[in-house]
């Protein structure tokens, strides 16, 4: 092993926030060197980047939209670059624009196929071209596919478009011992989920599950971890529901 590169490498897209900074540093606890890709907050990236190093860890932060070929192109050239390999692929870049479907929420539509269904095809595609055997993919979902809450149209149509990807990316990576699924969180206490809620309605929201409290960033690192480990190795093409029973 170059004494330069790490053993294992790991790029979380959307890694500088919310859900996506608690997988970066989960798996930089657990050993991985971790590429943070960001879209445009340099301030959020660079502290994920020094909360992992404080920790002990290794990360270097990537700026990229997800929904560039250009930019996840690049974001997979830095991480070889900067590590020599890559190892595991989480998606976790994502936005969820409220809208009704009718034509004046197209443009909020569009926004979120590009970043949340473009950009898992984009994420997804370049994982698969530079993973080695043994490598992990995973990509965010959503536990709310199975509610069809009004106004949540456009967010559950691209995530549901997202597991879609995954099982087939599953069996377009046959023979090559690599595992593709899905991890889809219920709602968890993040800067998107808080975003525009009342209190009255997040406590609604909150007593949905039948444990009665929202997920944490943390809650949902915990899966991806155990997917990216050792003991995930034999889970592929799957979606894994993280959330407190709430669907």
């Amino acid at each position: 092993m170059n004494a330069h590169h790490p053993s294992k490498v790991a790029i979380v897209t959307g890694g500088s926030r919310g859900i996506g900074q608690a997988i970066s540093q989960r798996l930089a606890a657990d050993g991985f060197a971790v590429v943070v890709n960001y879209a445009g907050n340099v301030a959020r990236a660079h502290e994920t980047v020094a909360a992992i190093e404080a920790a002990g860890g290794r990360a270097i932060a990537i700026q990229g939209d997800v929904a560039s070929p250009a930019d996840v192109k690049a974001l997979f050239e830095g991480a070889k670059q900067a590590y020599g390999r890559i190892d595991v692929v989480v998606n976790s870049a994502g936005i969820m624009p409220m809208t009704p479907i009718n034509e004046a929420g197209l443009a909020d539509f569009d926004k979120v196929i590009a970043t949340n269904l473009r950009g898992a095809f984009l994420v997804l595609g370049q994982a698969a071209a530079h993973l080695g055997e043994g490598g992990r993919i995973i990509a965010l979902s959503t536990s709310v596919i199975a509610k069809s809450f009004p106004s949540y149209g456009p967010y559950i149509a691209s995530k549901a478009g997202v597991e879609g990807l995954v099982h087939v990316l599953a069996n377009e990576l046959r023979g090559r011992n690599i595992t593709v699924n899905a991890v889809a969180p219920g709602p968890t206490g993040t800067d998107l989920f808080f975003d525009g809620k009342t209190p009255e309605q997040i406590a609604q929201i909150t007593n949905l599950a039948p444990l009665q409290r929202l997920g944490s960033p943390q809650d949902i690192a915990g899966v991806v971890s155990f997917l990216a480990g050792p003991d995930g190795a034999w889970v592929n093409s799957q979606v894994v529901r993280a959330n407190g029973g709430f669907a």
